[in-house]
């Protein structure tokens, strides 16, 4: 009984500690997405577009991020595909690897950037880190100001209320919707059109 009342006590000090962080959470989110390149969407968009199949690629919270950009670009009937996946076709002339790097570099991710360019396929890399060494080794880095793990130890004052990478994650996919809805209407598709290709196996 006595904890049930003093779980009763400090809810109201819980409830405003929520909406504190999220409204801090929130404002952060949108301060990196002012922050990103004007060019950035277009840039990636134009690439996309060029491309004759497209295979998507990130570890951990990023690679959760790059499988939903790789669902709505099927969505948008491209030729899309998620590395790892059995039915990945072989990259080469004319396709395109994207990956994700958020901190900068890792050892996977560089390995496929090597294996796609020396196939001949385009690659492009989004991170929060664009002199890291993923994007030294892309043909087009996408630049998302954000904090990710290499950057989330420091000054309380300059690090997010969010943990470790959880601020780039969070921009990744508002960045990959308000992406896709531009690729939409670059390709005159529709929101039906785009429904219509949404699995029914769920």
């Amino acid at each position: 009984m006595a904890s049930d009342r003093a779980n009763a006590t400090n809810a109201p000090a819980a409830d405003a500690a929520y909406h504190d962080l999220a409204r801090r959470a929130l404002a952060e989110l949108g301060a990196a997405l002012e922050a990103v390149p004007a060019d950035a969407a277009t840039r990636m968009i134009d690439e996309i577009v060029r491309a004759r199949r497209i295979a998507c690629y990130g570890v951990g919270r990023e690679g959760l991020m790059m499988r939903a950009l790789c669902m709505r670009l099927a969505h948008l009937g491209l030729d899309a595909h998620v590395v790892g996946d059995m039915t990945v076709p072989p990259l080469g002339e004319g396709d395109l690897l994207l990956v994700s790097a958020g901190p900068g570099g890792f050892s996977t991710v560089n390995a496929l950037l090597g294996v796609a360019r020396d196939a001949g396929a385009r690659t492009m890399v989004v991170t929060a880190q664009p002199g890291g060494s993923a994007a030294q080794l892309a043909d087009t880095v996408i630049h998302l100001p954000a904090q990710t793990m290499a950057d989330d130890v420091g000054s309380a004052s300059r690090n997010s209320v969010l943990p470790m990478g959880s601020l780039y994650e969070a921009v990744q996919h508002l960045f990959f919707d308000v992406l896709s809805v531009m690729l939409r209407d670059r390709l005159g598709q529709t929101p039906e059109e785009m429904r219509a290709r949404h699995t029914n196996l769920e």
